[in-house]
Protein backbone atom coordinates (compact mmCIF):
# COMPACT_ATOMS: atom_id res chain seq x y z
CA UNK A 1 0.00 0.00 0.00
CA UNK A 2 2.67 2.46 0.91
CA UNK A 3 4.13 2.26 -3.02
CA UNK A 4 0.46 3.74 -3.83
CA UNK A 5 0.61 6.19 -1.04
CA UNK A 6 3.93 7.60 -2.82
CA UNK A 7 2.97 7.43 -6.26
CA UNK A 8 0.01 9.52 -5.63
CA UNK A 9 1.96 11.63 -3.73
CA UNK A 10 3.94 12.43 -6.65
CA UNK A 11 0.93 12.47 -8.99
CA UNK A 12 -0.48 15.09 -6.77
CA UNK A 13 2.87 17.20 -6.35
CA UNK A 14 1.59 19.82 -8.80
CA UNK A 15 -2.30 20.29 -7.44
CA UNK A 16 -3.44 23.50 -5.90
CA UNK A 17 -4.48 22.05 -3.00
CA UNK A 18 -0.55 21.40 -1.92
CA UNK A 19 -0.25 25.13 -0.86
CA UNK A 20 -3.17 24.95 1.48
CA UNK A 21 -1.79 22.37 3.71
CA UNK A 22 1.69 24.94 3.79
CA UNK A 23 3.22 22.76 1.73
CA UNK A 24 4.76 23.03 -2.00
CA UNK A 25 5.49 20.43 -5.18
CA UNK A 26 8.87 19.77 -3.83
CA UNK A 27 8.49 18.82 -0.56
CA UNK A 28 5.86 16.49 -1.76
CA UNK A 29 7.70 14.97 -3.82
CA UNK A 30 10.57 14.70 -1.12
CA UNK A 31 7.91 13.20 1.12
CA UNK A 32 7.19 10.56 -1.73
CA UNK A 33 10.80 9.94 -2.68
CA UNK A 34 12.09 9.35 0.77
CA UNK A 35 13.92 6.44 1.31
CA UNK A 36 12.99 4.13 4.19
CA UNK A 37 15.72 1.74 4.49
CA UNK A 38 18.07 5.18 5.27
CA UNK A 39 16.59 4.93 8.37
CA UNK A 40 18.76 3.63 11.52
CA UNK A 41 16.10 1.22 12.49
CA UNK A 42 14.71 0.32 9.27
CA UNK A 43 11.74 -1.40 9.81
CA UNK A 44 10.98 1.55 12.00
CA UNK A 45 11.55 4.08 9.83
CA UNK A 46 9.56 2.49 6.99
CA UNK A 47 6.29 2.11 9.68
CA UNK A 48 6.80 5.60 10.83
CA UNK A 49 7.92 7.13 7.09
CA UNK A 50 5.30 5.31 5.55
CA UNK A 51 2.14 6.72 8.53
CA UNK A 52 3.64 10.24 7.11
CA UNK A 53 3.14 10.02 4.08
CA UNK A 54 -0.45 8.41 4.55
CA UNK A 55 -1.69 11.32 6.57
CA UNK A 56 -0.50 13.88 4.42
CA UNK A 57 -1.99 12.36 1.14
CA UNK A 58 -5.50 12.28 3.49
CA UNK A 59 -5.12 15.62 3.94
CA UNK A 60 -4.53 16.82 0.83
CA UNK A 61 -7.57 14.68 -0.34
CA UNK A 62 -9.09 16.31 2.68
CA UNK A 63 -8.77 19.94 1.61
CA UNK A 64 -8.95 19.53 -2.30
CA UNK A 65 -11.41 20.72 -4.14
CA UNK A 66 -13.88 18.35 -6.22
CA UNK A 67 -12.42 18.08 -10.09
CA UNK A 68 -10.66 15.50 -12.13
CA UNK A 69 -7.32 14.01 -10.71
CA UNK A 70 -3.97 14.36 -12.07
CA UNK A 71 -3.82 11.55 -15.41
CA UNK A 72 -2.75 7.80 -13.33
CA UNK A 73 -3.82 9.20 -9.50
CA UNK A 74 -7.08 7.58 -9.89
CA UNK A 75 -5.75 4.15 -10.24
CA UNK A 76 -3.67 4.60 -7.28
CA UNK A 77 -5.88 6.11 -4.77
CA UNK A 78 -8.39 3.10 -6.06
CA UNK A 79 -5.87 0.29 -5.59
CA UNK A 80 -4.87 2.08 -1.87
CA UNK A 81 -8.50 2.61 -0.85
CA UNK A 82 -9.38 -0.75 -2.45
CA UNK A 83 -6.74 -2.61 -0.04
CA UNK A 84 -7.18 -0.30 2.72
CA UNK A 85 -10.91 -1.47 2.90
CA UNK A 86 -10.03 -5.20 2.91
CA UNK A 87 -7.81 -4.89 6.14
CA UNK A 88 -10.50 -3.56 7.80
CA UNK A 89 -13.55 -5.57 9.95
CA UNK A 90 -16.47 -5.56 8.10
CA UNK A 91 -20.13 -6.28 10.14
CA UNK A 92 -23.20 -7.51 8.34
CA UNK A 93 -26.02 -5.50 9.32
CA UNK A 94 -28.44 -8.60 9.17
CA UNK A 95 -26.08 -10.41 11.80
CA UNK A 96 -26.12 -7.87 14.06
CA UNK A 97 -29.00 -7.89 17.19
CA UNK A 98 -32.22 -6.67 16.64
CA UNK A 99 -33.75 -4.37 19.07
CA UNK A 100 -36.19 -6.88 19.91
CA UNK A 101 -33.52 -9.30 20.92
CA UNK A 102 -31.23 -7.06 23.15
CA UNK A 103 -33.90 -5.39 25.11
CA UNK A 104 -36.40 -7.79 25.47
CA UNK A 105 -39.81 -6.38 26.92
CA UNK A 106 -39.24 -2.88 24.94
CA UNK A 107 -42.06 -0.89 24.11
CA UNK A 108 -40.08 0.44 20.31
CA UNK A 109 -42.56 -0.44 17.82
CA UNK A 110 -39.76 -0.82 15.35
CA UNK A 111 -37.75 -2.91 17.48
CA UNK A 112 -38.10 -5.84 15.01
CA UNK A 113 -36.43 -4.03 12.05
CA UNK A 114 -33.86 -1.37 14.33
CA UNK A 115 -30.25 -2.36 15.33
CA UNK A 116 -28.47 -0.67 18.04
CA UNK A 117 -24.67 -0.23 17.40
CA UNK A 118 -21.32 0.88 18.79
CA UNK A 119 -19.03 1.15 16.13
CA UNK A 120 -17.27 2.72 12.86
CA UNK A 121 -19.89 3.29 10.45
CA UNK A 122 -17.09 2.79 7.37
CA UNK A 123 -17.40 -0.71 8.42
CA UNK A 124 -20.49 -1.14 8.57
CA UNK A 125 -21.82 -3.39 5.72
CA UNK A 126 -25.33 -2.07 4.74
CA UNK A 127 -27.16 -0.97 1.55
CA UNK A 128 -27.01 2.61 2.80
CA UNK A 129 -25.06 4.91 5.01
CA UNK A 130 -26.44 8.12 6.21
CA UNK A 131 -23.45 10.95 6.63
CA UNK A 132 -24.47 14.07 8.47
CA UNK A 133 -23.21 16.97 6.08
CA UNK A 134 -23.02 20.47 5.77
CA UNK A 135 -25.01 22.55 4.16
CA UNK A 136 -22.23 22.96 1.63
CA UNK A 137 -22.37 18.76 0.75
CA UNK A 138 -19.20 18.50 -0.38
CA UNK A 139 -17.56 17.15 2.96
CA UNK A 140 -15.52 18.42 6.05
CA UNK A 141 -12.00 20.44 4.53
CA UNK A 142 -10.43 20.50 7.70
CA UNK A 143 -7.45 17.42 8.21
CA UNK A 144 -8.18 14.78 10.37
CA UNK A 145 -11.29 16.82 12.01
CA UNK A 146 -13.46 14.04 14.01
CA UNK A 147 -16.79 14.92 12.37
CA UNK A 148 -18.60 11.82 10.24
CA UNK A 149 -18.34 13.73 7.37
CA UNK A 150 -14.68 13.78 7.17
CA UNK A 151 -14.48 9.98 7.71
CA UNK A 152 -16.77 8.94 5.24
CA UNK A 153 -15.41 10.98 2.29
CA UNK A 154 -12.02 9.67 3.49
CA UNK A 155 -13.10 6.03 3.37
CA UNK A 156 -15.18 6.65 -0.01
CA UNK A 157 -12.34 8.12 -1.66
CA UNK A 158 -12.64 11.62 -3.87
CA UNK A 159 -15.03 10.35 -6.62
CA UNK A 160 -17.85 10.43 -3.67
CA UNK A 161 -16.79 14.41 -3.16
CA UNK A 162 -17.25 14.68 -7.42
CA UNK A 163 -20.54 13.33 -6.91
CA UNK A 164 -21.51 15.62 -4.25
CA UNK A 165 -20.30 18.46 -6.63
CA UNK A 166 -22.83 17.77 -9.08
CA UNK A 167 -25.66 17.50 -7.10
CA UNK A 168 -24.81 21.06 -5.48
CA UNK A 169 -24.36 21.87 -8.96
CA UNK A 170 -27.23 21.02 -10.63
CA UNK A 171 -29.54 22.13 -7.58
CA UNK A 172 -27.72 25.91 -7.65
CA UNK A 173 -27.05 26.28 -3.84
CA UNK A 174 -26.55 24.80 -0.48
CA UNK A 175 -28.43 22.20 0.90
CA UNK A 176 -31.35 23.16 2.50
CA UNK A 177 -31.82 21.50 6.42
CA UNK A 178 -34.15 18.53 6.79
CA UNK A 179 -33.70 17.47 3.15
CA UNK A 180 -31.21 14.09 1.75
CA UNK A 181 -29.25 13.33 -1.36
CA UNK A 182 -27.90 10.24 -2.62
CA UNK A 183 -24.51 9.21 -4.24
CA UNK A 184 -22.45 6.15 -4.24
CA UNK A 185 -20.48 4.80 -1.74
CA UNK A 186 -17.28 4.05 -3.76
CA UNK A 187 -14.54 2.30 -1.44
CA UNK A 188 -17.32 2.10 1.93
CA UNK A 189 -19.07 -1.33 2.16
CA UNK A 190 -21.87 0.53 1.69
CA UNK A 191 -23.60 0.69 -1.87
CA UNK A 192 -25.07 4.16 -1.26
CA UNK A 193 -24.57 7.00 1.17
CA UNK A 194 -27.66 9.44 1.75
CA UNK A 195 -26.81 12.85 2.61
CA UNK A 196 -28.29 14.35 5.00
CA UNK A 197 -28.40 18.49 6.90
CA UNK A 198 -29.39 18.07 10.21
CA UNK A 199 -29.78 21.21 12.62
CA UNK A 200 -26.90 22.89 14.10
CA UNK A 201 -27.67 23.91 17.94
CA UNK A 202 -25.87 26.31 19.88
CA UNK A 203 -27.39 25.61 23.76
CA UNK A 204 -30.67 23.88 23.98
CA UNK A 205 -32.29 22.64 20.95
CA UNK A 206 -35.64 24.97 19.93
CA UNK A 207 -38.58 23.46 18.28
CA UNK A 208 -37.94 24.13 14.87
CA UNK A 209 -34.68 22.13 15.78
CA UNK A 210 -36.68 18.73 16.50
CA UNK A 211 -38.85 19.24 13.14
CA UNK A 212 -35.49 19.98 11.48
CA UNK A 213 -33.93 16.88 12.81
CA UNK A 214 -37.51 14.16 11.66
CA UNK A 215 -37.25 15.96 8.69
CA UNK A 216 -33.33 14.68 8.03
CA UNK A 217 -34.50 11.19 9.16
CA UNK A 218 -37.67 10.76 6.95
CA UNK A 219 -36.17 12.37 4.19
CA UNK A 220 -33.31 10.04 3.99
CA UNK A 221 -35.71 7.02 4.59
CA UNK A 222 -38.31 8.77 1.93
CA UNK A 223 -35.05 9.00 -0.54
CA UNK A 224 -33.83 5.33 0.52
CA UNK A 225 -37.08 3.87 -0.27
CA UNK A 226 -37.13 5.10 -3.86
CA UNK A 227 -33.93 2.91 -4.73
CA UNK A 228 -35.16 -1.19 -4.82
CA UNK A 229 -32.07 -2.06 -3.61
CA UNK A 230 -31.79 -0.66 -0.33
CA UNK A 231 -32.96 -2.95 2.24
CA UNK A 232 -30.66 -1.98 4.89
CA UNK A 233 -29.23 1.71 5.81
CA UNK A 234 -28.12 3.11 8.97
CA UNK A 235 -28.10 6.48 10.31
CA UNK A 236 -25.18 8.09 12.49
CA UNK A 237 -26.78 10.55 15.31
CA UNK A 238 -27.49 13.35 12.86
CA UNK A 239 -26.72 16.85 14.44
CA UNK A 240 -25.14 15.54 17.48
CA UNK A 241 -21.07 15.84 18.28
CA UNK A 242 -19.71 18.54 16.24
CA UNK A 243 -23.04 20.13 15.42
CA UNK A 244 -24.52 20.88 18.72
CA UNK A 245 -27.55 18.90 19.28
CA UNK A 246 -27.73 17.35 23.01
CA UNK A 247 -27.90 13.82 22.17
CA UNK A 248 -30.51 13.17 25.05
CA UNK A 249 -32.97 14.77 23.26
CA UNK A 250 -31.41 14.10 19.73
CA UNK A 251 -32.22 10.42 20.46
CA UNK A 252 -35.68 10.40 20.94
CA UNK A 253 -36.32 12.39 18.25
CA UNK A 254 -34.66 10.23 16.00
CA UNK A 255 -36.17 6.86 17.24
CA UNK A 256 -39.99 8.66 16.99
CA UNK A 257 -38.95 9.75 13.29
CA UNK A 258 -38.02 6.05 12.58
CA UNK A 259 -41.18 4.45 14.23
CA UNK A 260 -43.04 6.65 12.71
CA UNK A 261 -41.81 5.83 9.19
CA UNK A 262 -41.68 2.09 9.86
CA UNK A 263 -45.13 2.20 10.59
CA UNK A 264 -46.30 3.97 7.97
CA UNK A 265 -44.65 1.57 5.16
CA UNK A 266 -44.01 -1.66 7.21
CA UNK A 267 -41.71 -4.53 5.76
CA UNK A 268 -40.04 -1.86 3.12
CA UNK A 269 -37.02 -2.19 5.13
CA UNK A 270 -35.24 -5.28 6.70
CA UNK A 271 -32.89 -3.38 8.90
CA UNK A 272 -32.86 -0.15 10.31
CA UNK A 273 -29.28 0.68 12.16
CA UNK A 274 -28.87 3.44 14.64
CA UNK A 275 -24.73 3.77 14.86
CA UNK A 276 -23.77 5.25 17.76
CA UNK A 277 -19.62 6.00 18.42
CA UNK A 278 -18.75 6.46 21.88
CA UNK A 279 -20.06 5.67 25.43
CA UNK A 280 -22.04 8.77 25.75
CA UNK A 281 -24.42 7.91 22.63
CA UNK A 282 -25.06 4.36 23.43
CA UNK A 283 -25.92 4.84 27.40
CA UNK A 284 -28.33 7.43 26.22
CA UNK A 285 -29.93 5.22 23.39
CA UNK A 286 -30.09 2.11 25.58
CA UNK A 287 -31.57 3.84 28.49
CA UNK A 288 -34.37 5.12 25.55
CA UNK A 289 -34.89 1.89 24.00
CA UNK A 290 -34.86 -0.07 27.08
CA UNK A 291 -38.17 -1.18 29.06
CA UNK A 292 -40.07 2.04 30.17
CA UNK A 293 -37.76 3.90 27.25
CA UNK A 294 -38.73 8.21 26.39
CA UNK A 295 -39.18 7.83 22.74
CA UNK A 296 -42.79 8.57 22.34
Amino acid sequence: MDAHVRSALRLLSTDPAVARLGLDSEALRSLADADPDANADADAGSDAGAAVARRVLRALLTVRDPGPLPEGADRELDALLGAERQLRPVFSALRLPTVEEEFPGTTFQAAAEAVLWRGDITTLAVDAVVNAANSQLLGCFRPMHPCIDNAIHSAAGPRLRDDCDTIVTAQGGAEPTGAAKITRGYHLPARYVLHTVGPVVEGQPRARDARGLASSYRACMDLAAQVEGIRTLAFCAVSTGVFGYPVEQAAPVALRAVVEWVSAHPGRFDRVVFVVFDDDNERVYRHVLGVGGRFV
